[in-house]
């Protein structure tokens, strides 16, 4: 019962804490997962999230189900999902009105843009540390070689960031075991 409540508090304060959707609670979600109950690893939660990211539909989600399944098989799938869900049901059924309200306020848009740079700098910690996993497990040279054939793929020949993710995935199964 006590891994089930640690699952809900894993993924219900990044939830109401990450602001921005997705991206935002990523990090949020790493340090709960990998630093605070340690039930994984750096270089697992990059995997489970590339895997993540490699799926249609919000991340959250696809890291809570995942994560809570592998704690606390399918109850704690289920505890981990709702979870994640809880907090925007939560906001959007009692803080709606007042949202709305106030949406073209002065005060709401200066705050907006002042929580916007905390997200970039969680964001940029969380990269760097997925860079130094990289970095060990593999080397500079493939994750260099990797990033700039990703960007040269998507910026010169337009090619969809789907067909990159999938082909980096392909990449590392195969070349990377």
């Amino acid at each position: 019962m006590t891994v089930l409540w640690h699952l809900f508090l894993a993924f219900f304060i990044p939830g109401i804490l990450g602001y921005g959707g997705g991206p935002a609670s990523i990090p949020l979600i790493e340090n709960e997962v990998v630093g605070h109950y340690h039930w994984m690893t750096v270089s697992t939660f990059s995997n489970v999230l590339a895997i993540g990211n490699s799926l249609p539909g919000p991340i959250a989600p696809q890291l809570a189900g995942y994560i809570g399944y592998e704690v606390g098989g399918v109850p704690g799938s289920l505890i981990a999902l709702f979870a994640t869900i809880a907090p925007s049901l939560i906001l959007l059924i009692v803080l709606l009105q007042i949202l709305y309200k106030f949406k073209d306020s002065p005060k709401v848009k200066r705050l907006t843009m002042l929580i916007r740079p905390i997200i970039v700098v969680m964001l940029g910690m969380m990269a760097f540390n997925f860079f130094a996993t990289a970095k060990a497990a593999s080397g500079w040279l493939p994750m260099i070689l990797i990033g700039a054939a990703s960007f040269v793929l998507m910026q010169r020949f337009k090619l969809h960031p789907a067909l990159v993710i999938a082909g980096a995935l392909l990449i590392g199964g195969v070349f990377m075991h």
